[in-house]
């Protein structure tokens, strides 16, 4: 169900039929759920991390989730102690790569092919940290800056391993996990720009309603002609003899697949339900290292 602002409803924020972008996005991961649709984790930018409602209600489905935080957002703690996200980052001992303090190194894989060293963290601020139930897991190009425009600061309730090694492992696939955010932004920017979705000249909220649903219908039928003049090869094809390295790497990715997007039943409201977004996802996370470990450098 789209957002419908309080404006358009007859009694306002008080109407029954209101609902916040938090609380509807809440309610997706429950429909996700019920409609056995799996999924790795729930990723959001700061406009849902910074919502403490969303975040208890992800808590109460169970779900993994990785969301982003404002850098400024401040939290109840002892006058000595970090109140935001950026202070509690300047905390972990960065002085040069060759004396990171808490920092690990990572390396992220785009599509293009092309890598980029990454520095990731825990941090510790207010009851968020390593030993609570959700942890704050900083991300950035430059410790020592902290640039606005490649610094994450991520709210998650991975538990941490034990093993330094995996600790390192899982950090590096928090950071891809969140990456990925980045092709929802970009299909949306195709939905809101080459298809029109603001282009509406009705006045009414059902006849907005049908428009974006038109323009729902046209993405989809985009996407559907798309990957039947590009097919995407099977997962399962048969190795070639001495072909070890290239068989585990195809395992890797087969793993990753059923993590992320594996399928699910048809059903009244779930008309072909995963197979082409399972087919494209599949396609983005193979760009990725073929295992966390391979993503800690």
């Amino acid at each position: 169900m789209p957002y419908t602002p309080a404006s358009r409803l007859p009694r306002g924020k008080t109407d029954p039929g209101f609902r916040t972008k938090p609380r509807l996005a809440a309610e997706l991961v429950q429909a996700a759920q019920q409609a056995k649709i799996p999924f790795r984790a729930v990723v959001a930018d700061c406009f849902y991390g910074d919502n403490t409602g969303f975040v208890e209600a992800l808590g109460r489905t169970g779900v993994a989730f990785v969301l982003a935080l404002k850098p400024r957002k401040g939290t109840w703690a002892p006058a000595e102690a970090a109140h935001t996200p950026v202070e509690a980052a300047r905390e972990l001992g960065w002085r040069s790569p060759r004396r990171p303090g808490q920092w690990r190194r990572i390396q992220r894989r785009f599509r293009d092919g092309h890598t980029q060293t990454w520095w990731a963290a825990d941090a510790q601020l207010g009851g968020w940290g390593t030993q609570g139930p959700h942890r704050l897991v900083v991300a950035t190009t430059d410790p020592a800056r902290l640039p606005r425009l490649s610094t994450w600061y991520l709210l998650c309730n991975l538990a941490r391993p034990a093993s330094r090694r995996v600790q390192q492992a899982q950090l590096g696939e928090i950071v891809r996990l969140y990456g990925l955010r980045n092709w929802v932004e970009q299909g949306y920017k195709q939905v809101k720009g080459e298809l029109g979705w603001a282009d509406f000249q009705v006045r009414s909220d059902r006849a907005i309603r049908r428009h974006w649903t038109l323009v729902c219908c046209a993405f989809s039928f985009c996407w559907r002609a798309w990957f039947a003049e590009q097919p995407v090869p099977p997962d399962a094809q048969p190795a070639a003899a001495g072909a070890r390295g290239e068989q585990a790497r195809r395992h890797g990715r087969q793993a990753r697949h059923r993590r992320v997007a594996a399928g699910a039943a048809p059903g009244a409201r779930l008309a072909w339900p995963v197979g082409r977004a399972g087919a494209l996802l599949a396609g983005v996370v193979d760009q990725a290292p073929t295992s966390p470990a391979g993503a800690a450098a």
